[in-house]
């Protein structure tokens, strides 16, 4: 199959220190999902998470969207097996392997996020929104359903009734509503997102990087049932290890910023 980049879009990987930036380059098509671009963050996502990364942010490129979601053109024609096995499937896949980056992760919607658009960015850690752009989940008025996590993670966000709002009755979030519900954790005017966004990445990047990767993963077994009795022991004799706690320790006692190497 041919592709034009230009067209199809493309997903590249930029890096700073401590910082990964996970880019959807498709703004003629305000960043609409195919196969092949889920197949691309997916391996955006493997390159991300054996960097040296302390911080994974998801951005898409045009003024528009962020991303309307998955391109109906490609999942309308296919029949149930296909839509299974190839399309929600991996949608899952992919957005789930975002969800267990070891590194925090913040989607940074800086327009329209809709359908898996809307997905793609609950799948992050954190959500910075610009105060301009709009949160949906219009799939039941296509006569389909949300595929790729939705119900699911903006259940846990939002609670059953708040989330049927979002998804039976169609209800657009404004980013003021999205604050205010929880959804994103920060909105700012579009001029100043950039530095809101600079505000949760350095916040992040402030702390002991094993210690961080460690808390993401301890709060999201608490999310999945699992008592902190069992794993909170372990992790806190795994951080014990690392020269970041001595670290700590002495930047403290000295009343200093902590040097952290994530060693």
């Amino acid at each position: 199959m041919n592709v034009d980049p230009d067209v199809d879009g493309r997903v590249t990987v930029t890096h700073a220190t401590g910082l990964a930036t996970i880019w959807i380059d498709r703004p003629a098509k305000l960043n609409a999902l195919t196969p092949e671009l889920l197949e691309a963050i997916a391996g955006a996502i493997q390159q991300c998470g054996d960097s040296e990364a302390r911080v994974v942010l998801l951005r898409s490129t045009g003024d528009r969207a962020f991303c309307v979601g998955a391109d109906i053109t490609r999942f309308s024609v296919l029949g149930p097996t296909e839509m299974w096995s190839s399309w929600t499937s991996r949608g899952h896949r992919v957005f789930d392997a975002i969800a267990h980056l070891p590194q925090p992760t913040v989607a940074v919607v800086h327009g329209d996020a809709f359908g898996g658009g809307f997905e793609l960015a609950l799948a992050a850690d954190f959500r910075v929104m610009s105060a301009s752009a709009r949160l949906g989940l219009p799939e039941v008025g296509l006569g389909t359903v949300p595929g790729w996590g939705g119900t699911e993670r903006l259940t846990m966000l939002v609670g059953p009734a708040r989330a049927k709002e979002v998804c039976l009755a169609r209800r657009t979030l404004d980013a003021e509503t999205a604050l205010a519900w929880g959804v994103v954790t920060a909105l700012a005017e579009p001029t100043q997102l950039g530095a809101a966004v600079d505000r949760i990445v350095n916040d992040l990047a402030g702390g002991a990087p094993v210690a961080v990767r460690l808390a993401k993963q301890l709060i999201d077994a608490a999310a999945a049932g699992v008592p902190s009795r069992h794993l909170e022991p372990l992790a806190g004799a795994l951080a014990a290890t690392t020269t970041d706690l001595a670290e700590g320790v002495a930047a403290f006692r000295e009343r200093r910023a902590p040097d952290f190497t994530g060693r």
